[in-house]
C-alpha cells in the first residue's frame, strides 16, 4: 500500500523535559536522512536506536535520540522513525518543519492509527481501545480500555464470528453443494439449538459490556428534588467543597450546576438542578426546564426529599419514572431514624449510605473491572443488531422458512461482527465454506 509520509507530534505541546515526534511513510528513512547527522540504514534489524543531531542545512537544531523502525515491524506498518527530542514546543515544531521541508505533510488526527488499522496492525477494537485508553478518567476504566488495546476483548467478538460462521457454511454447503455425501445435514433442530446457543453467548456479551462501559465511561447523576431540599448541599458533600450556593431561600438555584467525582472507580458526572415546581418567575422556569433536560440526559436520578416535607411531588415522579432513581431522605440531623429509608445529612457531610447504595444499584461485580468486555458504544449497538437478527432467524426457522430464506439475517448477523472488527462485510462467503472441509477434500 503506497503511503504518502506523514509527521505529527506524538506528545503533548507542553514544555516537558522530553517529547517525541512521530514520522512514517514511504521513504521516510530517506527523509529524515536529509535532516539527521547520522544514515539510518535497516539490513537485517527489524529496528534499531540512532544518537545524533537533527539539522536543518547546517545549523543544529537539537541532539536526539533517534528510533527507526522496519516496515512491517512499526506501529503503522509502514517504515517509521520517532524522534525522542528534549521537550521543549519550540524545538518540536522546528522539527517537524524541516521534515515537512524535506518531504513530509503534516498527519491528520488519528492518521497513524488509521494506516496501523488499513495496514492489519490492529482492528477496529484495538484501534477504538487506543482513543479510550487517552480518555481514561480512573485507573479502573483505562485498565478495562487497555484489555481492548492488546487484543484480550478480540477472542470475545471473534468467537461468536467463527460460529455464526459455522452454521452459515453448513447451510451454503446444504443448499449448493449437496452432491456431498458426507456433510451434515441441516435440520430445523440443529439450527435451533446452536443459534440459541450463540444469542446466549451474545445476550451475556451485551450485559458484561453495558456493565464496562459505566466504568469505561462513567455516568451523568442528575441530583433533583423540590426547591430547598438540600441538593445543592448534597454535590457540595459529594465534592468537598462549596461549589454550588447554598441559602434558606428556595430557588437559590437556577441553573444547572456540575461537579465531578471518581466513586469506587466509577467517574460520576453530577447535575445539581433547579427545584422543580410552579412558578411565574421567568428565570426560575428557565432553570427548570433545564432541570428536566437533565434528568432526560441522565443515567441515574438521585431524588433527593426533604425528610421534614411530608407531600410527595407528582410532577417529579412523573419525570424520573423510566429512569434508574435512587431516593434519598435529606436532613436526617432533623429527625429519629426509625425505619429503613435511606437517610443522608448533606449538611453534615453523611452521605456515605448514599453512597454506597449508588455502588449497590449499578450492580458491578469484582469481573466487571477484571475481565475484556465490549464495551464501546459504536460495539455495543452492532452487538445488539446482530442479536436482533439471530432472533429473526429463530423466528423463521420456527416458522418453517427455506434455509435460503433465513441465511439473509443469517449472514445480516455476520455482517455486524465483522463491522465491529473493521473487516469487509461483502466477501465471498466461499473460503468460509471450503476452509471447514477436511484435508484432502
Amino acid at each position: 500500500m503506497n503511503q504518502e509520509p506523514i509527521v505529527a507530534l506524538a506528545t503533548a505541546p507542553l514544555k516537558s523535559a522530553l517529547a517525541i515526534v512521530r514520522c512514517s511513510g514511504d521513504g521516510i528513512f530517506d527523509i529524515v536522512n536529509k535532516c539527521f547527522s547520522k544514515k539510518i540504514k535497516l539490513i537485517n534489524e527489524k529496528n534499531k536506536i540512532y544518537y545524533g543531531y537533527i539539522k536543518n542545512s547546517k545549523e543544529i537544531i537539537d541532539q536526539v535520540i533517534l528510533l527507526a523502525y522496519k516496515s512491517p515491524f512499526s506501529f503503522t506498518g509502514e517504515d517509521s522513525v520517532e524522534i525522542i527530542c528534549h521537550g521543549s514546543v519550540l524545538i518540536a515544531n522546528e522539527i517537524i518543519e524541516v521534515l515537512i521541508k524535506n518531504g513530509c505533510r503534516y498527519a491528520v488526527n488519528g492518521e497513524f492509527s488509521n494506516r496501523a488499522f488499513l495496514n492489519n496492525k490492529i482492528n477496529l477494537i484495538e484501534a477504538e481501545a487506543i482513543n479510550d485508553v487517552i480518555n481514561s478518567v480512573s485507573k479502573e476504566s483505562k485498565n478495562l480500555s487497555m484489555l481492548s488495546l492488546i487484543g484480550k476483548s478480540n477472542d470475545l467478538v471473534i468467537n461468536i464470528k467463527n460460529k455464526i460462521a459455522d452454521i452459515m457454511s453448513l447451510i451454503e454447503v446444504n443448499i449448493d453443494y449437496p452432491e456431498y455425501n458426507d456433510i451434515e445435514n441441516v435440520t430445523k433442530e440443529k439450527i435451533e439449538t446452536d443459534i440459541s446457543d450463540i444469542c446466549q453467548n451474545l445476550k451475556q456479551t451485551i450485559s458484561n459490556g453495558e456493565k464496562g462501559k459505566i466504568i469505561k465511561d462513567g455516568l451523568k447523576v442528575a441530583i433533583v428534588g423540590k426547591p430547598n431540599a438540600g441538593k445543592s448541599s448534597l454535590l457540595n458533600a459529594f465534592l468537598k467543597q462549596n461549589k454550588a450556593i447554598v441559602t434558606s431561600v428556595a430557588g437559590t438555584t437556577r441553573d444547572v450546576v456540575e461537579g465531578e467525582i471518581i466513586l469506587n472507580g466509577i467517574y460520576l458526572k453530577l447535575l445539581d438542578t433547579a427545584g422543580i415546581r410552579e412558578s411565574e418567575n421567568l428565570i426560575e422556569k428557565e432553570g427548570i426546564k433545564k432541570s428536566k433536560q437533565a434528568i432526560n440526559e441522565a443515567d441515574l436520578v438521585i431524588y433527593v426529599v426533604d425528610v421534614t416535607d411530608k407531600d410527595e411531588d407528582l410532577d417529579i415522579l412523573e419525570n424520573i419514572k423510566d429512569k434508574i432513581v435512587v431516593k434519598v431522605y435529606n436532613k436526617s440531623d432533623l429527625v429519629k431514624k426509625d425505619d429503613d429509608k435511606l437517610y443522608i445529612s448533606a449538611l453534615t457531610n453523611d452521605i456515605d449510605p448514599l453512597k454506597d447504595e449508588i455502588i449497590k444499584k449499578l450492580n458491578l461485580s469484582k469481573e466487571n473491572y477484571q475481565n475484556p468486555s465490549i464495551n464501546n458504544a459504536r460495539e455495543l449497538g452492532l452487538l445488539k443488531k446482530c442479536y436482533d437478527y439471530l432472533n429473526l432467524v429463530l423466528q423463521e426457522n420456527n416458522d418453517g422458512l427455506s434455509l435460503d430464506l433465513i441465511s439473509i439475517d443469517l449472514k445480516n448477523a455476520y455482517n455486524c461482527i465483522l463491522e465491529i472488527l473493521g473487516e469487509e462485510t461483502d466477501l465471498d462467503f466461499t473460503k468460509e465454506i471450503f476452509k471447514r472441509f477436511c484435508v484432502g477434500k
